[in-house]
This record gives C-alpha cells, sequence and structure tokens, in this order.
C-alpha cells in the first residue's frame, strides 16, 4: 500500500502496477481502487505505469473538511508529482471532469488527457439534476442516512428507475458504495453547473489547450453523447471517439488499447 500526502495534509492511498510512462487513474462517483483491483489490473498489461487512487474520502485515503473542489485537484496533481512531475491522465465519469478542471490549471504537468463519459447534461433528453442536489446530499448525510443518499444519486442523477433500487441492494458493490456514500456530494460539487441542461456551461473548458481525447460508448444514452459531442467541440485540442458497443462501464480490454492508441502513438 502506497501512500502520497496531499497539500492540505490528506493522506491518499494508491496502487501502482505496471511498467512504461506514469498513468494516473481517476475515478468516478463511489468508486475505490479496491473496487478496481477486483476487477483485475487490466492495467498491468499496458505499456504503462498506472496509478489508482482513492480519492479523498474513499477507502484508505483521508480526508479534511470542509470538502473544496480545488483541494481535490490538489489530490491530483500531488499524485502527478508522486509520479515524477509529469503524466498521462485518465478520467472516468464525474472523475473525467475532475480530471479536466485540473488540466485548466496544472498546464504541462498534464501531458496527455484522456476522458470516459462525463455525464454532462446539456440538453432535455432526460431531466437535469435538481438545483438543489448536493445540498439535499449533506442533508442525507448529515442525518445518517448514507443508503439513501446513494438510492438518491442513482435515481435522481444516473438515472435508475426506483423500482429498481431495491434489487441493487442485493448486489455485491451496494454495501461498498454505501460506505462512500457521503462522497457523492463531492462528485456533484465538481459536476457542477454542468448538469443543469445548458451546453453554454462547457464554455468555461475553450482554454484548456491539453490534447484531449473525449469518448462516449455508442450504446450510452443520448444526454451522454450530446455531452461527449458538445465537449469535443469545445475543446481545442481535442480527439472525439465513439466506443463501439460499450456504455458507461466501458470493458477493460476496450479501453485499454484506445489508451495506449492516444497516449503512446
Amino acid at each position: 500500500m502506497n501512500k502520497v500526502i496531499s497539500k492540505d495534509g490528506t493522506p491518499l492511498v494508491y496502487d501502482r502496477v505496471g511498467e512504461g510512462p506514469a498513468l494516473i487513474n481517476v475515478l468516478g462517483a463511489t468508486a475505490t481502487r479496491g473496487m478496481v483491483a477486483q476487477h483485475g489490473n487490466n492495467e498491468a498489461t499496458m505499456p504503462f505505469t498506472v496509478y489508482t487512487y482513492d480519492r479523498r474520502g474513499r477507502g484508505d485515503s483521508g480526508d479534511t473538511a470542509p470538502y473544496a473542489v480545488q483541494r481535490e485537484i490538489e489530490d491530483l496533481e500531488a499524485m502527478i508529482d508522486e509520479a515524477g512531475g509529469s503524466a498521462f491522465v485518465f478520467g472516468h465519469s464525474s472523475g473525467a471532469v475532475l480530471a479536466l478542471r485540473a488540466a485548466d490549471q496544472l498546464g504541462n504537468k498534464i501531458k496527455k488527457l484522456a476522458l470516459y463519459e462525463p455525464p454532462f447534461i446539456l440538453d432535455d433528453s432526460r431531466p437535469p439534476i435538481p438545483a438543489d442536489y448536493v445540498a439535499h446530499l449533506r442533508q442525507l448525510i448529515a442525518a445518517g442516512q448514507p443508503e439513501a443518499a446513494l438510492a438518491y444519486f442513482m435515481t435522481v442523477a444516473v438515472g435508475i428507475p426506483a423500482e429498481y433500487i431495491e434489487g441493487m441492494k442485493q448486489a455485491p458493490f451496494w454495501a461498498s458504495s454505501v460506505a462512500v456514500a457521503h462522497t457523492i456530494s463531492y462528485d456533484g460539487e465538481i459536476m457542477g453547473e454542468t448538469m443543469y441542461g445548458d451546453p453554454a456551461t462547457l464554455a468555461q473548458f475553450a482554454g484548456i489547450t491539453t490534447p484531449t481525447l473525449v469518448m462516449v460508448g455508442s450504446n450510452s444514452p443520448a444526454y451522454q453523447q450530446t455531452a461527449v459531442e458538445t465537449l469535443a467541440k469545445v475543446l481545442p485540442n481535442a480527439h472525439y471517439r465513439s466506443m463501439a458497443g460499450q456504455d458507461h462501464g466501458i470493458a477493460p480490454e476496450v479501453l485499454g488499447p484506445a489508451l495506449v492508441e492516444f497516449f503512446l502513438p
């Protein structure tokens, strides 16, 4: 178990696998490095040294109140510094948005950026996130209801029908997701105003010149297609790619070759 200390003193625990140029893996909402390890270290087969860390508040990493998105950017910077001062970065879902916000600040420390399905809501193909979404998540956690917070996230943000939730509670991932439910509001803050149905909110990323691969699964819903296509048009140095037969949970054997092709042409 490896550990690095972020700028505010928060310990971040990470796994390191493989050999080659550094690649930092930024996880989405509720994901932990333990969950990644359970699915097998596919990263070890790629020509990178892959760093997968528990984002603050999750797994074995610490947390420091009050939460701020800036602190998570500093966490990613600490991981990049640990990896040698510059690295490739891959972000999934809300982790992709965190990586994007970091690229806006960290410049050449991120050599290239790959993003898979940042979950922006920019059209009316699905309901936008309620204005009090983050506040409601915080209220549920403060009331000692992490399972209710997770169910709220699954139904309101992810869009899973409410009648499916009881069945999901029997799935192996549910308990581990409840354990980190207090961090779901963190991802809500990272997403910010980009989930309210307004494509103009992506203009904030127009100054990011880092070479960026933006990917979407061909089987993902219309709002997700719009999100990635719009981002690819906003970023001045973007490469758009639709991944055939994939949805939000892209298969490692599909993702790996795409990252190798983009990062190491």
